[in-house]
């Protein structure tokens, strides 16, 4: 066990880090903001007047994400939801409707497949890594990202060798459930109360927090 320390709070008995992705390792503002642009985009192509809607939706004013928004903090599943919930309120049917929004998630995955894996480290973070793992910390990687998506990252970077955990979103559950959280101390062979949950967002605090994670750090 180590004992870590973050500005003046200290954190002993610790066995493990487990990091969101997105706004934590990963500078990908740019990235999110042109994908959730693209959606919205194709689907106001079909339904006129939609467009500026969902980009509220999803946190996008103009060169701008909030990073307190759907598109920032939120699933791949709760992004496609809320799109077809602003589609039925058109007047279109729910299944329609869910149709609709996927297919436009899918175009746009194609149409942004070669931009997907340009967004860089935050500076830093490499060697934060590196000074964990060799502590003898066991990493991971809990994030609202998809687990492939996730895997991507972790490859593109050469970050096998510092990450145990490469978990993303792939159900219905998503943060802030602590059972996301819980399931991935059990991964990694640890206790929730010997683990640090760092994150970006409230989303990622309040998970750490419900499932009893030994400290939770912000980024801001």
């Amino acid at each position: 066990m180590a004992t870590l320390r973050c500005r003046d709070v200290t954190f002993p008995n610790i066995q493990a880090v487990i990091f969101d992705k997105d706004g934590t390792l990963e500078d990908s503002q740019d990235f999110l903001r042109e994908l959730g642009q693209k959606r919205s985009r194709l689907i106001d192509a079909q339904i006129p007047g939609i467009g500026e809607p969902l980009l509220m939706a999803f946190g996008i004013n103009e060169d701008t994400l909030d990073p307190t928004g759907l598109m920032a903090v939120g699933s791949r599943r709760e992004n496609e939801i809320a799109a077809a919930a602003y589609i039925a309120e058109t007047g279109r049917g729910w299944l329609e409707s869910l149709a609709i929004a996927h297919r436009a998630f899918e175009e746009t995955d194609q149409y942004l497949k070669d931009a997907a894996g340009t967004s860089p480290l935050f500076a830093g973070c490499l060697e934060v890594l590196k000074f964990l793992s060799d502590a003898g910390l066991k990493l991971g990687i809990l994030s609202a990202d998809s687990t492939s998506g996730v895997q991507a990252f972790v490859k593109r970077h050469q970050l096998d060798s510092y990450i145990q955990l490469q978990e993303g979103v792939d159900t219905e559950l998503s943060k802030p459930d602590p059972a996301l959280f819980l399931q991935a101390c059990q991964t990694l062979g640890v206790e929730p109360a010997s683990t640090l949950m760092v994150g970006d967002s409230a989303g990622d605090i309040e998970m750490g927090r419900r499932g009893g994670a030994a400290g939770c750090i912000g980024i801001r």
